[in-house]
């Protein structure tokens, strides 16, 4: 580590320790600096406490004053954000950073262990208290229960993602004896296309399939009913899902997840940071004779950004009038490969215009609300 002279976090004028955090299955590596010297050591998994002990000692052996902040930063991972919320909890500023954004060598083949990324996630961390703001991307991290918020709609996802492989597998186990149509709830009375009745053994594995289908189909009901009974309490979540269902072209699905997953806890300062947090921003690349679009980073929520596409395909559909939709046929509507360009441009005003209206009530111009 190259040694440096900062003692001091210029954001609160007072003297600091840094920690920098590798979290893994077996332990936690810690790595503290006063800003010139470095001091490591390893912790069981999930032992916070362990951790605040290993910083009182390091503020005595650095020589720090008592009052020291202790700044900890960490990498966004499985861990989620409890680790960030004891350690806030307990008097420390804690930053979980984007993984992908942090520095590497660009070798073929780099030396890599958790002591070596530790300490330049360090480097990293002083640098960015320092005032280099650009040195590490900070993770806005949700609240506990923003976060909780979000579990509804991801469980969604998953169950409407088994609940189609479900019926794709018992379609194809029936394809396998010529049967293409059948009720699912009378699988007894299903016979193959010589005119026999199906195999036991299949008809046992059908049935098995089934049961988990409807399985799946009550645990889905279960969540829209909890879904209509959250509406009716009134919270920003549940206004953001609100007010975006009004506008025609936009369902529950589409307002649950922009809300849940984007609007209904995020802050933005402007549509810069819209685009960016959905993945939605280009990426150019222009360097000597070389000029061309890389498309778009793709970094930000996969969730808000495919869904955000569907969209776009049915606000010109739905929507006609808006200028969103006049801008995207005066520009792309001749050629099917500037079609499929241009519908992430659009799909990016629509973001934009959606936070809009929701922080400022201003609705997208020529837009239809539903009756």
């Amino acid at each position: 580590m190259n040694r440096t002279t900062l003692q001091m976090n210029p954001r609160t004028n007072l003297p600091t320790l840094y920690l920098s955090m590798e979290l893994s299955e077996k332990s936690w590596g810690l790595l503290f600096s006063d800003g010139q010297q470095l001091s490591a050591h390893n912790v069981k998994v999930g032992d916070v406490a362990a951790v605040l002990a290993h910083a009182k000692s390091s503020i005595k052996r650095f020589g720090l004053p008592a009052g020291a902040q202790l700044v900890v930063c960490q990498e966004a991972g499985r861990d989620g954000f409890w680790i960030h919320r004891a350690l806030e909890a307990s008097g420390a500023r804690s930053l979980v950073v984007d993984a992908t954004s942090i520095e590497v060598d660009r070798r073929m083949r780099r030396a890599k262990t958790d002591r070596l990324d530790a300490e330049r996630l360090m480097r990293l961390l002083i640098r960015y208290c320092a005032g280099e703001t650009q040195a590490l991307r900070v993770v806005r991290a949700p609240t506990e229960e923003e976060e909780d918020a979000r579990r509804d709609g991801r469980e969604r996802e998953r169950l409407v993602h088994e609940r189609t492989g479900h019926i794709c597998r018992i379609k194809a186990l029936l394809v396998l004896h010529g049967v293409r149509e059948a009720e699912l709830d009378l699988l007894d009375e299903v016979v193959c296309a010589n005119g026999r009745p199906l195999p036991s053994r299949l008809l046992c594995e059908l049935e098995r399939e089934y049961q988990r289908l409807e399985l799946i189909n009550e645990q889905l009901k279960e969540i829209e009913k909890e879904r209509k009974e959250m509406l009716e309490k009134p919270s920003r979540l549940t206004l953001s899902i609100t007010t975006l269902m009004q506008l025609r072209g936009i369902g529950p699905q589409a307002a649950w997840l922009f809300s849940e997953e984007f609007f209904g806890w995020r802050t933005f300062e402007n549509r810069r940071q819209v685009g960016s947090a959905a993945g939605l921003v280009s990426m150019p690349f222009n360097s000597g004779h070389g000029e061309r679009d890389q498309g778009i980073s793709k970094a930000g929520n996969k969730r808000v950004r495919t869904m955000a596409v569907q969209l776009a395909w049915g606000w010109l559909r739905w929507q006609p009038d808006t200028a969103i939709s006049k801008w995207f046929r005066k520009k792309f509507e001749t050629t099917k490969r500037s079609k499929r360009v241009g519908i992430v441009a659009v799909a990016r005003k629509l973001l934009i215009a959606l936070w809009r209206m929701l922080k400022t009530g201003e609705v997208p111009t020529g837009a239809l609300m539903t009756s």
